[in-house]
């Protein structure tokens, strides 16, 4: 009897383990999205990420790219190119570099006065390529995926007797320690290097690009990765013995709000058909697509594969006016 019963629990263990092992086999080809109420098998959604350059000029970069005003006619005819090729895309969502709890509701009353013609475009990238785009693909509302913390002193939000800004104040450590060397050094192959009365430094190209070719360059893989490498051959190393405020920006702050912002596309995804255009600073680029590689439930489409700078308005060799 007990020979039995043995035979049958183990019996039972080897067809356990066989499905098992079929389930795994057949989970390798499948993703299982869950998001609210739907689950699907199969089709993974799709995400592109537009790495742009910030066009108003905002200045909150290590180094910015100076614009030209892109509300000028011949850059509005280049932005009207480059939207037609992003549509080729199909986006379902486009997503914004903007913080959904102080931006969100404004954006969407911007996009409605923008559908309704009560709202100006500004100069910024959400507006001129994420309105337009959305407009013309017939988008209900467009959705914030940033996570920004600035670490300010005046945040009501920072337990500020409990936290240390100089822990990751990487650049005052650097001038105060002799370690400026550490700190990246400005892209001058770019353009000339500035620095304005606030000392945000600028790069002013002296040569006119157009604005497809110019998103062709910002999202070249190459240039990607060298600008990633930036921040782990330079900034990372800032510190001494046991202080490491560049270490600690990078780990507390610039993986912390790129890895948080993967989680908030995840968060907007809710069917295997999205396809999601994600338009954010090109900096970002490098780790958000890491993360959706790394998860293995998305599939990710290079901007490269719809622009085309033939239909540029003007050759890069020109001088700018």
């Amino acid at each position: 009897m007990k020979a039995l019963v043995k035979y049958k629990f183990y019996l039972m263990m080897l067809i356990a383990t066989v499905s098992f092992a079929a389930g795994a086999v057949e989970s390798d080809d499948q993703t299982k999205l869950s998001t609210g109420d739907t689950t699907q098998m199969g089709k993974k959604p799709t995400i592109m990420i537009l790495g742009s350059t910030h066009l108003a000029n905002a200045g909150l970069d290590v180094y910015n790219t100076k614009m030209d005003d892109v509300r000028a006619p011949k850059r509005q005819r280049e932005i009207e190119q480059l939207v037609e090729q992003l549509k080729e895309f199909k986006p379902t969502k486009i997503a914004l570099e903007r913080d959904e709890k102080t931006h969100g509701a404004g954006t969407q009353t911007e996009y409605q006065g923008y559908l309704k013609g009560t709202y100006e475009l500004k100069r910024n990238e959400h507006d001129q390529i994420g309105f337009r785009l959305a407009k013309q693909m017939g988008h209900p509302k467009l959705y914030c995926v940033d996570y920004r913390l600035d670490y300010r002193k005046d945040d009501p939000f920072i337990p500020w007797g409990e936290f240390n800004l100089d822990l990751i104040d990487y650049r005052g450590f650097a001038k105060t320690h002799n370690q400026e060397h550490l700190l990246p050094p400005p892209p001058t192959r770019e353009g000339k290097v500035t620095q304005d009365e606030r000392g945000v430094t600028w790069i002013e190209p002296e040569k006119y690009i157009s604005i497809i070719d110019m998103y062709i360059q910002d999202n070249d893989p190459e240039s990607i990765r060298k600008d990633h490498q930036e921040y782990l051959r330079f900034i990372a190393r800032v510190g001494l013995g046991d202080e490491y405020p560049g270490a600690n920006w990078l780990s507390h702050y610039w993986y912390d709000r790129n890895m948080k912002t993967y989680v908030n596309l995840t968060r907007i995804t809710e069917s295997a058909d999205d396809r999601i255009l994600l338009i954010i600073g090109a900096a970002h680029v490098y780790l958000i697509q890491q993360f959706l590689e790394e998860s293995g439930d998305y599939i990710i489409e290079s901007p490269l594969k719809y622009l085309n700078a033939d239909t540029a308005d003007k050759p890069v060799s020109e001088e700018i006016e």
